[in-house]
C-alpha cells in the first residue's frame, strides 16, 4: 500500500478515533454531561482522561488529518484552490495538535470569557474546518465524480457554523454549550469521513 493510500486512511480513522475518544472518554467520567459541557473538559489539567484525550483524542487525530490533508491534495488534482482546501484540512489538524498540547484549566470557562492557547487552537481547528467543508463544496461541483458531496459538505458546515455561533454569541447558564458543540464536531467529523470513504473508492475504482 503506497503512502498516499496511507494518508487517505487518516480522514476514515481520524474522524472515528475522534469520536470514539470522545464517547470513551464521557464514558469514564460520570460526571461529564454531553449536554452541558464542553469536550474540552474531558482533556482538562488534572482530570483522569487527560492523558487519552489529550494524546488520543487532540493529538493523533490532529496527525491523521495532516496525513490526510496532504495525500487528498496530491489524489486530487483541482488546481490551486484544491490545494488551499486541502490545506485547511491540514490548519484543522494543527489546531487539534495545539489544542492537546495546551490544555485548558479545570472547568473550561467558555471561550469568550477565558482567552488562552488552548482556545486560540481550538478556535483554529473549527474555523478551518468549517471553511474546508465550504470550499470543497464548491470545488466538488466543478469534480464530476464527486458532484454528489457538494450539497453534503455545504449542509455539514452550515450545520457546524450554526451551533458554533449560538454557543459563542449567547452564553447562557440555561444553553445546551456542550450539545451544540458536540454536534459542530460530529457534523465536521462525519463530513471528512464520507469524502474520506467516497475518495477512497474511486480509487478502487
Amino acid at each position: 500500500m503506497s503512502l498516499r493510500r496511507i494518508g487517505l486512511y487518516g480522514g476514515i480513522l481520524g474522524p472515528i478515533l475522534w469520536l470514539g475518544v470522545i464517547a470513551a472518554a464521557g464514558a469514564l467520567r460520570p460526571d461529564f454531561s454531553h449536554v452541558s459541557d464542553y469536550i474540552s473538559e474531558l482533556g482538562e489539567r488534572g482530570s483522569r482522561t487527560e492523558a487519552l484525550v489529550r494524546l488520543g483524542g487532540f493529538g493523533l487525530t490532529g496527525l491523521l488529518y495532516l496525513s490526510f490533508a496532504a495525500a487528498l491534495a496530491v489524489t486530487l488534482n483541482g488546481g490551486r484552490l484544491a490545494r488551499i482546501a486541502a490545506a485547511l484540512i491540514a490548519l484543522e489538524g494543527l489546531g487539534r495538535i495545539g489544542a492537546g498540547v495546551f490544555p485548558c484549566d479545570p472547568g473550561c470557562a467558555p471561550p469568550s470569557e477565558n482567552p488562552n492557547l488552548h482556545t486560540l487552537f481550538a478556535t483554529i481547528g473549527f474555523i478551518s474546518g468549517i471553511l474546508a467543508t465550504f470550499l470543497w463544496g464548491w470545488l466538488f461541483r466543478r469534480l464530476h465524480r464527486l458532484r454528489r458531496l457538494a450539497a453534503f459538505s455545504l449542509c455539514s458546515g452550515a450545520v457546524a457554523l450554526v451551533s458554533l455561533s449560538i454557543m459563542t454569541a449567547a452564553p447562557s447558564p440555561t444553553l445546551p454549550a456542550g450539545l451544540l458543540e458536540h454536534l459542530a464536531t460530529v457534523s465536521l467529523s462525519l463530513w471528512l469521513l464520507v469524502v474520506a470513504a467516497r475518495v477512497l473508492w474511486l480509487e478502487r475504482e
